[in-house]
């Protein structure tokens, strides 16, 4: 009998040790609040609720994070800066001559590669712009540059053989060939839509939008009672499309379609009386 109660006490005692040692093994917090609850005698039930909350709480709290997850997961600070889309690019001379050529290569109207940005290279890019949605500034950014880098040749509206679609809503015209591909665009500036009086009668600055047909074309300069008119080409009534000193980026004329200067004559040669001409704004004609 003593033997058994012996073996018995050291089985409780043995039994003891491993829970103490368990025990020590958890967190402070853990300890803590086991001590707290035998002090207060909390009924079994609630004490392993109680247990159960803050063991799981301890094990969230302790979870070991490692390099990858944490950067995964966790930004570290200034990462919410805007990434660099490239390499920075500097406008240099070989630059420059970069960016006329790719202008060439997607159909805008433009001068020769030579690495000086004159009006053509201008006209050209404010073209561009206008067809990608840019700002219409004329100058040439590292942004554009990055921009004509990926861009492609625009689509025409139609298909349907050679002629020229003015776009009033991107202020542009393209010359489209026999294979239905544009091969030339050019920024254009169109009516703005303001009255003016023209003869004693108030007449608003429209550019009719349908389809027409070059009818007369004349060459050299016109002087008519709105200003002048350089190697005007008429597709109705008194609208021509015509060559400008001024070609702003926005509507300006007051209903005619303005050219840039270096493009109007070739134009004219390239626009024979009958050659058809689509103006539209916005879903087209």
């Amino acid at each position: 009998m003593a033997t058994r109660r012996f073996r018995t006490a050291r089985s409780k005692t043995a039994k003891n040790s491993r829970k103490n040692i368990l025990q020590a093994k958890w967190p402070l917090s853990c300890r803590a609040t086991i001590g707290l609850m035998k002090v207060f005698r909390f009924p079994s039930v609630a004490r392993c609720i109680m247990l159960t909350v803050i063991l799981v709480g301890n094990l969230v709290m302790t979870v070991t994070v490692t390099p990858n997850e944490a950067h995964a997961g966790v930004q570290p600070a200034g990462s919410n800066k805007r990434k660099s889309t490239g390499k920075p690019i500097k406008i240099t001379k070989e630059v420059v001559r970069e960016a006329q050529q790719r202008l060439a290569e997607l159909g805008y109207w433009i001068g020769p590669a030579d690495g000086k940005w004159g009006d053509a290279s201008r006209h050209a890019l404010i073209a561009f712009q206008k067809i990608e949605h840019r700002s219409r500034t004329g100058r040439l950014s590292a942004e554009d540059v990055r921009a004509l880098r990926s861009a492609s040749r625009p689509e025409p509206r139609e298909r349907n053989g050679a002629h020229v679609e003015v776009d009033l809503t991107r202020q542009v015209l393209m010359m489209v060939s026999d294979d239905g591909k544009v091969s030339r665009i050019l920024p254009v500036s169109s009516g703005n839509g303001k009255q003016f009086d023209l003869e004693g009668e108030m007449v608003t600055a429209i550019t009719p939008t349908g389809r027409f047909r070059v009818y007369r074309k004349l060459t050299g300069w016109r002087v008519s009672p709105l200003g002048e008119l350089y190697y005007p080409n008429y597709i109705v009534g008194g609208i021509a499309i015509h060559g400008n000193k001024a070609v702003p980026a926005v509507p300006a004329s007051h209903g005619c379609i303005r050219i840039p200067m270096y493009a109007a004559v070739e134009f004219s040669n390239l626009t024979p009386v009958g050659t058809q001409v689509i103006v539209y704004s916005g879903a087209g004609p």
